[in-house]
């Protein structure tokens, strides 16, 4: 009767690129009796034969340095006579690889992985997260022919099995390469990578390798030229490749496919190509360095650590994005605006986000920056929006610098190197200067005030072009850049929605705010007023008034002070009359001294 005689657990600690990573595995070897997995285990740790194989071995650590793949290995021996199946089926849940041993020289143990063992361990696991196993033949010293011919099928049967060793407890045949299979099929594993029965990759390994071709195709012509491949060699493997070497790959993959390589570059094909080559001939340890290196986990998703660095920001301090930032945005969007127009057209926009899982731009981002008469995303417009980003949310803008490769491609730690966290607002305001870039100006007023108007302005809209925005396209935000004494700086409007009752800290939280109102709406100043004497009043916050519709007739409006006099009473700047009711693009002084009060606000 066959049996399970024990269960031995790896827990291997890989030493990662970018931090240390624990990987835990169960080293689980089922047997018939007596067919010499503690043998094996004893074998590998001595280096010799033992002449007495106790029912279970002691708990053994294997360290890093002898291990091929240098990883510290802990095998935790199992058996049946001392430990109960409970035992045994935990350590099965637990396992990230399990070894099946059996007998070369017996047919029943053979026949017992696919009868028993298999649909065993198959119950014990989760169905999409499936262990890799191992077919390990011992006793090779006892037989001249070998079981490969009877395995092979059950291989192909099970997709589960990454590969069979045959070994020898006794003379030591290919016992450190069973160790070595088994860390291997934890670091490497074929599963996510590759579908046996159709010989092909698995959708999400395509999806990601195709990730990692366009980043690393940089003029995204379609196909990696020379410079690019060497770039991508360097990255992932820390060394160019020769010449002929780059022509001997483009060699094999010519005479494998008519249309993998192409003005002699490797097209995309070539390149999935190559990596199912690799799998193939057993070396997925290259297509895995690759997509660790760009930022994969073992389910072939971006890791959080990848997307999500690190990054520490004070209290009263902003977010933007620094030279380098901006000059890999710059080339980015040169790769993607085809026909050379200084916009993104739909389409282009399409093309530049394909390495993103979603679309991370909506309707909404066209009436929040400049664009064309077309309506197409202007370069100065895309500078803003990843502005806008990484001031709002630097989480959000580092998640997208991460699929576009950031760190890869300028060769940084991570994505957190593109962000430059200002100093605290307190010290610019006592030594009165600033090195930042970027100032917020929260716009508040009344409903039917003017605010849209005031925002879409700023992006040279006049009402003509305004009344052409979908309402479900509409933002709340508008930024673009002024120039203040030769410097450009960029200038965020925020629409404030109008409820006097309540306003968050992010509402109030600003550089400078407008309080805007309709000189031809009697009631409209009056929110205005209010607003100010109970949030703005005793702030440091500039306030600007803003006399939003001064095409129209101006009404008396329905408060104890008139706007004029409320200004000087407060000592605030006369209302400044504001349309957008204009044949041209309206005019945007009125934005530059906001950008100067944000500056430079009054002691």
């Amino acid at each position: 009767m066959a049996y399970i005689a024990t269960l031995g657990k790896l827990v291997l600690t890989v030493p990662d690129r970018d931090a240390a990573k624990m990987l835990r595995a169960d080293f689980s070897v089922v047997k018939f009796t007596k067919v010499g997995k503690t043998s094996l285990i004893m074998s590998l740790v001595s280096e010799e034969f033992p002449d007495e194989v106790p029912l279970r071995a002691e708990e053994i650590t294997i360290p890093a340095d002898v291990t091929p793949e240098r990883v510290p290995t802990h095998i935790v021996d199992y058996s049946e006579a001392e430990q109960s199946d409970e035992q045994l089926y935990q350590e099965i849940s637990k396992a990230n690889v399990i070894c099946i041993v059996y007998s070369v020289n017996n047919k029943k143990s053979i026949e017992k992985v696919t009868s028993h063992w298999i649909p065993l361990i198959n119950d014990r696991t989760d169905k999409d997260s499936r262990v890799p196993l191992i077919l390990v033949g011992n006793k090779s010293d006892l037989v001249e022919h070998s079981s490969m011919e009877t395995i092979l099928p059950i291989m192909n049967q099970y997709q589960d099995i990454e590969t069979c060793v045959e070994c020898s407890a006794k003379n030591l045949k290919n016992i450190s390469e069973l160790f070595y299979y088994a860390q291997k099929a934890v670091l490497h594993p074929t599963g996510p990578l590759y579908c046996p029965e159709e010989k092909e990759l698995k959708p999400s390994c395509i999806k990601a390798l195709t990730r990692i071709f366009k980043v690393s195709d940089l003029d995204n012509d379609g196909v990696l030229n020379d410079n690019e491949l060497n770039f991508f060699q360097r990255t992932c493997f820390n060394t160019p490749l020769a010449p002929q070497a780059l022509e001997d790959v483009k060699n094999v993959v010519r005479r494998n496919m008519t249309d993998g390589v192409k003005d002699n570059g490797l097209t995309l094909k070539g390149f999935l190509f190559l990596h199912t080559l690799f799998i193939q001939r057993g070396r997925h340890e290259t297509t895995w360095t690759v997509l660790r290196r760009f930022g994969y986990d073992d389910d072939l998703e971006l890791t959080q650590e990848y997307l999500f660095p690190m990054i520490k920001i004070p209290p009263d301090c902003t977010t933007e994005l620094n030279h380098n930032a901006y000059l890999f945005l710059q080339s980015v969007f040169d790769k993607h605006d085809k026909d050379r127009d200084c916009a993104l057209s739909p389409e282009e926009v399409k093309d530049l986000f394909k390495v993103f899982p979603y679309m991370p731009w909506g309707p909404d981002v066209n009436n929040t920056v400049c664009t064309n008469d077309q309506g197409w995303i202007t370069y100065q417009g895309y500078l803003s929006q990843w502005t806008l980003t990484t001031y709002l949310d630097v989480q959000r803008s580092l998640e997208y610098l991460g699929y576009l490769g950031y760190s890869i491609i300028y060769e940084q730690e991570s994505q957190a190197a593109a962000i430059t966290v200002t100093r605290n607002k307190r010290i610019d305001l006592q030594k009165k200067q600033t090195q930042r870039s970027v100032f917020r100006c929260n716009v508040l007023g009344a409903r039917g005030s003017g605010k849209s108007g005031f925002l879409q302005a700023f992006l040279g809209r006049n009402l003509q072009r305004q009344r052409r925005i979908r309402e479900d396209h509409k933002s709340f935000y508008a930024i673009s850049t002024t120039y203040v004494y030769g410097q450009e700086k960029y200038l965020l409007l925020h629409e404030v929605m109008p409820d006097f009752d309540f306003l968050s800290e992010a509402d109030l939280a600003c550089d400078v705010v407008c309080l805007v109102y309709d000189i031809n709406s009697p009631r409209s100043f009056e929110y205005c007023a209010k607003v100010y004497k109970q949030y703005f009043i005793d702030s440091k916050t500039p306030c600007v008034v803003i006399a939003a519709k001064s095409d129209l007739h101006e009404v008396r409006q329905h408060y104890s002070l008139s706007p004029h006099e409320f200004c000087r009473k407060h000592k605030l700047h006369p209302p400044q009359p504001f349309t957008c009711n204009t044949t041209e693009a309206p005019n945007k002084d009125i934005y530059t001294r906001l950008t100067t009060m944000a500056m430079y606000p009054p002691a």
